[in-house]
């Protein structure tokens, strides 16, 4: 667990870095983060797949 918070800190901290250094664009850092989430099915995953479908419900209501 120590490693794992270890690499996501780091991770975090990179992909902020490049995306404030404009190396990686808001659109890539975001699809990068969710690819993650996605592959790894962390805890955290089942929030961000919840928040997914509201915002696509959403949208497609709109539309």
């Amino acid at each position: 667990m120590i490693v794992t918070l270890s690499a996501v800190a780091f991770f975090g901290v990179l992909t902020a870095v490049l995306v404030r250094c404009r190396y990686v664009g808001p659109l890539a850092a975001t699809a990068v983060f969710l690819f993650g989430f996605f592959t790894a099915d962390t805890g955290a995953s089942t929030a961000i797949r919840t928040t997914l479908r509201a915002l696509i419900n959403a949208v497609s209501t709109i539309a």
